[in-house]
């Protein structure tokens, strides 16, 4: 027999022993409730003084009964009926109201938050008799309220058909958010962020998470950024504001929620018990980019790293499916917990990733040796992702190198040959795309790929001065170069996309940045770059005294 939930402190064995057989009632599915089973929990209600909820999924039998007290209910944990986006959870709640008083504000929200198929609130008389009944449900795809209260009437006069309206909510849903049979064509994100400090600056993080995730093939139906003097350490949104980003997901038809700053296992935990919906924050979401952008074997080996290395201290967090057995006395038993298995498979894995890029670092290694015997310069391209790193490579070196208008459209790193009018050749490399908060799991993983920069004679920094944020990419990537230790590599400022922007920002920031302005497309503005590059690197090889002294 199922457990009777909530405030049953107090109760007679005979009034629990009633509340139990409520579980072996069935429902007609098409009703919101029988009127027999309708009589006997009103009558109950009245004689124990506290409301009486039943939970009836769709094939009308009773979920879980729940005892509350004389205002209110408390509906525990819903774990065996999930919902889904375009879906409603497959329950509906049918309960008693002792002071004869309509919905509450609280009813109201557990029937958006948990999305439940109905919501109904039964007033009590004082004989226990049942008296008006006041039913709810959502408002799909609704941007003012996200419910609808239907008239309050007597069972009888309620004529409610709760299979086919239920049906027609959950196609409303569908067609809102845009669902297939086989799903929805691009999940649907919203994004959050939280200002602590500069408003202007979190608008400009949140609106670069949104071109994350369009580049991540994700559909983004709205952004949400709330200004706070700290972060709430557990939901990083006050509790009240997350049941609102709640309610506004299941309006917009979100399957996907983001956040704008990296969650720790608790908080990602926390957020998505509250919410119910996939939640991932930043670094996972640049994660999932490299994961679906990496295509030879070293890329897709980094990228396995970084996501082991971010997963593994989640993974107490993945579900009721994992034991959590506690170690200690009466906590031991034999053989491993679910937990560990996958924790121990999680370090052995990411043990034989390391000794696979251990490796690949050595296979490096011996190459840059090569190169240094041979004395051929090197020349990297660096800079913030989407600013044309790629564009140019091509346009140097004629070559056909994937380049699209959008974040890290390029991951694996290329290298080609460049041979300059003095019949200097050098070798230039396209590397990773650098971003602001660049996940430091990514740049451990991908240490194989980034010491070749290490090895540059000459790092060509690519800036995109078409965007009004330029500043802040150029200071996002002087930081990564200065964790990395490459201060001390000679640089070259180049400022790409120079035709999309006024002359007069341009000349400023050449004489500011002591750059070269070009466009990466059109090969006659190049010349200038091209003869810069070569006016480095013949100084920094000593090429230029060996001239003079032939």
């Amino acid at each position: 027999m199922k457990r009777i939930r909530g405030n049953i402190k107090g109760l007679k064995k005979s009034q629990l022993r009633r509340l139990e057989n409520f579980y072996r009632r069935k429902v007609p599915p098409r009703d919101l409730v029988s009127p027999s089973l309708l009589k006997d929990t009103c009558r109950l209600s009245r004689e124990i003084r506290r409301q009486i909820g039943l939970l009836i999924n769709r094939s009308g039998k009773i979920a879980y009964i729940i005892v509350g007290d004389q205002q209110s209910i408390f509906i525990p944990e819903l774990r065996e009926y999930r919902s889904a986006p375009a879906r409603l959870r497959g329950l509906r709640c049918v309960h008693t109201h002792l002071k004869q008083e309509p919905l509450t504000n609280d009813d109201l929200t557990d029937l958006a938050l948990l999305r439940l198929d109905l919501m109904a609130a039964v007033a009590v008389d004082p004989a226990g008799l049942p008296g008006k009944v006041h039913v709810a449900h959502i408002m799909p795809n609704s941007t003012k309220t996200p419910y609808l209260a239907l008239p309050p009437a007597s069972l009888r006069e309620l004529e409610l058909d709760c299979l086919a309206l239920i049906r027609s909510l959950e196609e409303e849903m569908a067609a809102g958010g845009r669902v297939t049979a086989t799903g929805h064509e691009r999940e649907r994100a919203l994004l959050v962020g939280i200002a602590t400090g500069s408003r202007k600056k979190a608008s400009a993080s949140l609106q670069e998470l949104g071109l994350l995730a369009d580049s991540a093939g994700l559909e983004v139906i709205g952004t949400i950024l709330q200004q706070r003097p700290r972060v709430d350490p557990r939901f990083l949104l006050g509790r009240g504001r997350l049941r609102q980003l709640a309610i506004e997901a299941m309006q917009r038809a979100a399957s996907l929620i983001i956040f704008d700053r990296d969650l720790n296992p608790s908080q990602a935990k926390a957020i998505s018990d509250q919410i119910e919906l996939k939640v991932i924050d930043r670094t996972q979401l640049i994660l999932d980019i490299f994961a679906q952008r990496a295509r030879s074997r070293e890329g897709k080996l980094q990228v396995e790293l970084a996501q082991l290395r971010y997963l593994l201290p989640r993974l107490m967090n993945q579900g009721t499916s994992l034991s959590r057995l506690a170690g200690g006395i009466g906590g031991r038993g034999p053989g491993e917990t679910k937990l560990e298995i996958d924790r121990r498979r999680a370090r052995e894995r990411i043990h034989r990733l390391e000794k696979e890029l251990a490796q690949v670092q050595k296979h490096r290694l011996r190459q840059r040796q090569r190169r240094s015997r041979r004395q051929i310069p090197v020349i990297s391209i660096i800079g913030y992702t989407n600013a044309g790193k790629s564009t140019l490579l091509n346009t140097l070196t004629h070559s056909r190198v994937r380049a699209e208008n959008r974040l890290f459209a390029t991951l694996d790193p290329t290298s080609r040959r460049l041979r300059f009018p003095r019949d200097l050749e050098v070798i230039i490399t396209d590397t990773v795309g650098f971003i602001h908060n660049l996940p430091k799991d990514l740049i451990a993983a991908f240490r194989a790929t980034l010491e070749e920069l290490e090895n540059a004679d000459l790092l060509l920094h690519v800036i995109d001065i078409s965007n009004p944020d330029f500043a802040r990419q150029v200071s996002s990537v002087d930081r990564i170069l200065n964790d990395l230790g490459l201060n001390n590599i000679a640089r070259l400022p180049v400022l790409n996309k120079a035709d999309l922007t006024d002359r007069e920002t341009v000349r400023r920031a050449c004489r500011r940045l002591d750059a070269i302005a070009v466009c990466a497309r059109r090969a006659e503005t190049l010349p200038p770059l091209i003869s810069a590059m070569s006016r480095v690197i013949t100084r920094l090889k000593g090429l230029d005294r060996q001239e003079d002294k032939s």
